[in-house]
């Protein structure tokens, strides 16, 4: 059957409605709830990277499988400088079928859906979209993707390599809100199983997932083991360094606030939490903090601690 008028479209709304406008991940059984006109449609290929589904003129979603920090993709996704993504082709035959899809996606200038794997056992996706493919590399054997609204393409990401400063800083940060941020959030909550490390708070929409070195900085990497679970309160307390968490776990409260007298939330929210181990890590020892990133983080903390009680 050809391309069914507005499911495209339908899909993608469906799919912002389901993951809140991104922020939560879906598993494959969710995935497959969506329905169109009526009827069960399959959003995601489970075979292969690129779903194309039969008669359709151009592919309609992607997908990029989770895999634990340190190991390779069978098919790496980068993010280049100018912001855009690339996509490798399947194989070397810029014919192969799947190839030939998202091609013609570009061609039509179609949105398409990404599944990103954040998770294993169940398997979890973050969904990106629209994604929109701005140009073909083909001395790379890849595809250049903008994740971008319709109404923000722009006839320059269409125009080869070269873009303004100005729309590459666009991209760039398009790309962080709608890809990093995402998926590093679902990625953190996942390992640390919605639960705050510092306090064991078990509600996700309290949650955050903070970076234990900023990701503007040289070690800051977007990965797990730069991040922990922490609930909104114990999050600003991190950064604002009213909170430490040592190399080995331990949780330390900046001393001044340990002397000083106030209600509870200080007392059972902060003060007792001096000393104790951190209440939640992930099961996968792959996933948990990195001892020097926490490492920097806590000569950070200590740093700030003096400046700011003297």
């Amino acid at each position: 059957m050809a391309e069914p008028v507005g499911l495209r479209g339908s899909a993608i709304e469906w799919l912002k409605e389901r993951t809140s406008d991104g922020l939560e991940p879906l598993t494959r059984d969710d995935i497959l709830d969506f329905a169109f006109q009526g009827a069960p449609f399959a959003l995601q290929s489970t075979q292969q990277g690129i779903r194309k589904p039969r008669g359709f003129e151009a592919a309609l979603s992607f997908q990029t499988v989770y895999r634990s920090p340190g190991q390779k993709r069978p098919y790496e996704d980068d993010i280049g400088a100018d912001g855009l993504i690339r996509y490798a082709w399947r194989g070397d035959d810029p014919n192969q079928p799947e190839n030939l899809g998202l091609r013609r996606a570009m061609e039509l200038r179609l949105p398409l859906i990404w599944f990103v794997g954040v998770a294993m056992k169940p398997a979890r996706f973050q969904v990106i979209a629209p994604v929109y493919i701005v140009r073909e590399e083909i001395e790379h054997k890849r595809f250049a993707m903008a994740p971008v609204e319709e109404i923000d393409m722009l006839p320059e990401m269409m125009a080869g390599s070269v873009m303004e400063e100005s729309l590459r800083r666009y991209l760039r940060r398009e790309t962080k809100v709608r890809l990093h941020q995402p998926v590093f959030r679902s990625t953190v909550l996942t390992a640390y199983e919605n639960r705050c490390a510092v306090c064991s708070l078990a509600h996700p929409q309290l949650l955050d997932a903070a970076h234990i070195v900023p990701d503007r900085e040289e070690l800051g990497i977007a990965s797990v083991v730069n991040g922990m679970a922490l609930c909104k309160i114990h999050h600003a307390a991190f950064d604002s360094y009213f909170l430490g968490i040592r190399p080995d776990h331990v949780v330390q409260i900046r001393k001044d606030l340990l002397d000083e007298v106030d209600g509870p939330m200080l007392r059972y929210g902060l003060q007792e939490l001096h000393g104790k181990k951190l209440m939640a890590l992930p099961k996968r020892y792959t996933e948990r903090p990195r001892p020097d990133l926490l490492e920097s983080a806590f000569d950070r903390f200590r740093s700030a601690t003096v400046s700011d009680v003297a």
